[in-house]
């Protein structure tokens, strides 16, 4: 696993370790044969583009570094790991952050968007998979949550329940996303409990 940190253009000087970390591991994990895929997790800062969705591509020195790691993941049938964080996007209408909308906010070609979870995911799968040719690696949302307080009225424990409720609806079922419907989504909720204890 890498740091969550690692993959943000703003610290690409350590990008090109990655790889090489992740390879050292395979190694140790296959010499004391285990069967454990090794993946890295990446944050949507990464993306230099994810809007509209089918438009997603990694940004700058990112791009060519995870190209490299896309393919080992392929490679091992490894999944991509990555944190999905709605709420960082507050310019955008906050109902269509927190699922909280029935109608399509963002039409791109022929898929519809209700919530930025799907559009970001799909964004990912686009700038991920299609742009660097490894479209069967599965994405897992490795971190994923909405704030409970910090942040005036966005961040209330009403919205935190909102968005972790709308957030079941994707991964319980086989809905998925508008551009793989009917597969469901692995994801993981970050810090649910006692969050006022963060320093």
């Amino acid at each position: 696993m890498g740091d969550p940190s690692e993959l943000d253009p703003n610290t690409g000087e350590y990008a090109e370790n990655i790889l090489p970390a992740m390879e050292n591991l395979d190694l140790a994990v296959k010499a004391a044969n285990l069967v454990i895929r090794v993946s890295t997790i990446i944050t949507t800062a990464g993306l230099g583009s994810s809007y509209p969705p089918l438009a997603g591509e990694f940004g700058g020195s990112v791009s060519s570094v995870m190209q490299s790691i896309i393919g080992f993941l392929a490679e091992n049938r490894s999944p991509l790991l990555v944190n999905v964080y709605p709420y960082f996007s507050l310019d955008i209408r906050l109902n269509y952050s927190l699922f909280g909308l029935d109608k399509i906010v963002v039409q791109d070609s022929t898929l519809g968007y209700t919530n930025l979870f799907d559009a970001v995911v799909d964004a990912t799968y686009s700038a991920a998979l299609e742009k660097i040719g490894a479209s069967k690696i599965e994405i897992v949302v490795s971190e994923s949550k909405w704030p409970s307080a910090g942040n005036g009225d966005v961040a209330s424990i009403g919205n935190a329940e909102t968005c972790n409720n709308n957030l079941i609806k994707p991964v319980s079922g086989n809905s998925g996303t508008p551009k793989r419907l009917g597969k469901s989504i692995e994801v993981y909720v970050f810090a649910i409990f006692k969050e006022n204890l963060k320093p």
